[in-house]
């Protein structure tokens, strides 16, 4: 760098015409030029510096520059290659440098590469190629090759590496995207963010018969058939606003105003800022599979014989119908219809001919209701008919009579004349308590089977009281039928004892029903429930075991103490009564026989004599001993006293309760007394509620006796305390006297 004299240059040259001493003018000089020089090395440095500055950058840029930079002698050696090129090809710089470019070039593009490269060297014409590369774990990626020979010394070429693998990937992904878009089976529509039309598909244009240019930018509201729901289009609009997608079925228009289904889908497609950008439209013509489900929907809601409801299409009507009813405050009726004699028409003169027997008899009887009525076919030759807006029960009569009308009226079928009649059970809506739409064409066909049963051609009114109160039996049975199966059911037991001598003699096991509700009940609180019913039996087999267990439990407690059971007629009837006696005795070694006994009924036991007495003759050779319970209140000669071999007689508590003061009680007691004495039978008091009437029965003779003035039903475990403590009252001690 050139710079001008400084000026102490002038003014030394001034010292010097004014005689100024030499030597004081060369150390000036020097002292001068010393300063000149630092001047130029503080410039030299800052040059130096700025060199340094730009290499770096240079290096910088070359390093890590978004392409790789290779340098490659004539004879395909890498030279030099930047931290870019590195990462690409995926091989550290120092396995790269002095190896020949081709070893990264993938097998299949070798030759073509090496093709390249000469016309390059033998040129200065530069060279582009995309090739195959490879990398170090053997995988292939694409590469854009810039080849550029350099005349240096020595020449070489130099190489721009792009890796072109992710713009590939958005290529394929555009060109599938492309043709999807055009080979794409559904219709497509986009539009711009106000809903208009900015591209379709060719399926659009096969679908609708709009061209791409007759739809470009219309709203796609021009293809709406005015089919759809109002709603429909507010729930879309809500939904793409909401979610950005809606699906589902709309009515369109074709070009030449056919109307048609779709099957459609729309999503809105959003920008960075969540904006909505597109909307982008697939839909399908369902036009097929609309008919399709069409067809389906006839066949599944009515009958393909009469075309008239089945009993799904019925059911759906009928739920409807009497809310309908119960809201007005009106009626309606459930006419289940059956023909009679159908099944011989249809055996004599085959399956053709009773079709067209129940296709004429459906389209009279469809004549004789009104339309808001309806006949539906459950199957066969039964029908059901609907008949609903009734204001009384009264108003359904003349219908049903002109339904029995319709389906008596001869047919004549070519040669055939055809006659038949119907049974028509009626029940009515609302009732007294809730029903389901089950239930009333149960009641229906019920009420249907008894006017078979009177005589056919009649309809039947079906008895909703008498139902309600079978119904109300059965629910109770159901619920007799739980507690047994969950345990609520509890054995209480009432001491027997001798007056005379004060001994408890046993006891008479009486069931009790522990309702989680309702508390402790008595057995004349639920048994008349069951009475005649498999349940009896089914309580007094748990009864059995149950009081086979107490004794057993009060033996190993040192407490011996025979039980009664009351056994019913069903159960003493039964077939296996013995064989399933000797089984549950059997259960129980450690109790003899004796120590049970079973009451019977004077009622039992006379409905089949000879049975009862063979059942009682086995028991008592097992040791079991029987009891006649309510003696005197039943029908019993005394050739049947003489027949059944029971060992004790029961006087039934209506006597003793009434013998102070009914002097007939007196005479049948005693009557009964002299009758027990004659045929050797022990006899036993019940119902003693008060010490004058256990007095009285021990001046007759009667010294057995049980009842509240004795004791109240107890636990078995209050039993053994009771007995530890008991002791005849003093007025029976002096009458025993």
């Amino acid at each position: 760098m050139k710079t001008s004299p400084p000026a102490h240059h002038a003014s030394l040259a001034e010292q010097r015409r004014a005689g100024t001493d030499d030597s004081t003018l060369l150390l000036q000089e020097l002292q001068l030029h010393q300063i000149e020089l630092q001047m130029q090395n503080e410039e030299l440095r800052h040059a130096q510096t700025a060199l340094e500055a730009s290499r770096d950058l240079y290096l910088d840029l070359y390093e890590n520059a978004p392409v790789g930079y290779l340098t490659v002698s004539l004879e395909g050696v890498v030279k030099a290659v930047n931290h870019t090129g590195e990462t690409l090809l995926d091989h550290p710089r120092d396995r790269l440098l002095e190896r020949r470019f081709a070893n990264r070039v993938a097998a299949e593009d070798v030759e073509r590469w090496q093709q390249i490269f000469t016309r390059v060297c033998r040129g200065t014409q530069a060279q582009e190629c995309e090739l195959s590369l490879t990398r170090s774990d053997g995988s292939q990626w694409v590469a854009r090759l810039n080849c550029v020979r350099h005349g240096g010394a020595p020449p070489s070429v130099r190489i721009t590496l792009t890796d072109l693998t992710a713009r590939r990937h958005i290529e394929r992904r555009l060109n599938l995207a492309a043709s999807v878009f055009t080979h794409a089976r559904e219709g497509i529509m986009i539009t711009d963010a106000d809903a208009n039309i900015v591209e379709v598909n060719d399926a659009f244009s096969t679908i609708t018969g709009y061209s791409r240019e007759q739809a470009l930018g219309m709203n796609p509201r021009f293809l709406a058939a005015g089919l759809s729901e109002p709603g429909q289009y507010r729930d879309l609009w809500r939904r793409l606003l909401e979610e950005h997608h809606w699906q589902g079925d709309l009515w369109n228009r074709r070009c030449n105003g056919e109307t048609f289904p779709t099957r459609q889908t729309i999503t809105a497609i959003l920008d960075g800022q969540g904006q909505v950008q597109n909307y982008v439209s697939l839909f399908t013509d369902i036009t097929e599979l609309h008919e399709h489900q069409r067809q389906l929907e006839y066949i599944a809601h009515y009958d393909p014989l009469t075309h008239l409801p089945n009993r799904v299409m019925l059911a759906s009507r009928l739920h409807p119908a009497m809310a309908r009813a119960l809201s007005m405050g009106r009626k309606l009726a459930v006419a289940y219809l059956d023909l009679d004699g159908f099944k011989a028409v249809n055996d004599l003169h085959g399956h053709e001919c009773g079709d067209k027997v129940l296709t004429t008899v459906a389209r009279r009887m469809k004549h004789t209701l009104r339309d808001a009525c309806t006949l539906a076919r459950l199957g066969g030759d039964e029908f059901v008919a609907l008949i609903v807006d009734l204001d009384q029960v009264s108003d359904s009569l003349p219908m049903l009579e002109r339904l029995l009308a319709a389906a008596s009226e001869p047919m004549q079928l070519g040669p055939l004349e055809i006659e038949l009649s119907a049974s028509i059970g009626v029940s009515y809506y609302p009732q007294e308590g809730e029903v389901s739409t089950d239930q009333l064409l149960r009641q229906a066909d019920q009420a249907m089977y008894q006017a078979k049963l009177a005589g056919k051609n009649r309809f039947h009114v079906f008895d909703a009281q008498h139902d309600l109160d079978l119904r109300g039996h059965n629910a109770r049975l159901d619920r007799i039928d739980r507690a047994i199966r969950e345990g609520e059911l509890r054995l209480h037991y009432q001491p027997k004892v001798n007056l005379r001598t004060g001994q408890v003699v046993g006891a008479e096991a009486l069931v009790r029903w522990q309702h989680p509700d309702h508390g402790l009940m008595k057995p004349e609180s639920f048994l008349p429930w069951i009475e005649g019913n498999a349940l009896s039996e089914v309580i007094g087999d748990w009864v059995l075991e149950s009081a086979l267990q107490q004794i057993q439990d009060w033996q190993c407690n040192g407490v011996q103490l025979p039980v009664s059971i009351n056994v019913g007629a069903r159960q003493l009837q039964h077939p296996d009564f013995v064989a399933n006696l000797m089984d549950r005795l059997a259960a129980h070694p450690q109790v003899h026989p004796s120590m049970l006994m079973i009451e019977i009924l004077e009622t039992s036991a006379l409905e089949d004599i000879d049975g009862v007495t063979q059942t009682l003759r086995t028991c008592a050779a097992m040791g079991v001993r029987f009891a006649l319970d309510d003696f005197g209140t039943g029908y019993s000669s005394l050739s049947y006293l003489k027949r059944l071999p029971v060992a004790q007689l029961k006087i039934d508590q209506t006597f003793v309760q009434g013998m102070l003061d009914a002097p007939e009680d007196i005479s049948i007691l005693q009557a009964i007394l002299g009758l027990a004495q004659a045929f050797g039978r022990e006899i036993i008091a019940e119902g003693v509620d008060n010490a004058a009437q256990g007095q009285r029965l021990l001046q007759m003779g009667c010294e057995l006796a049980q009842g509240f003035g004795i004791a109240q039903p107890m636990t078995a475990g209050a039993m053994p305390a009771w007995i530890d403590q008991w002791q005849a009252g003093p007025v029976w001690q002096s009458a025993a006297q």
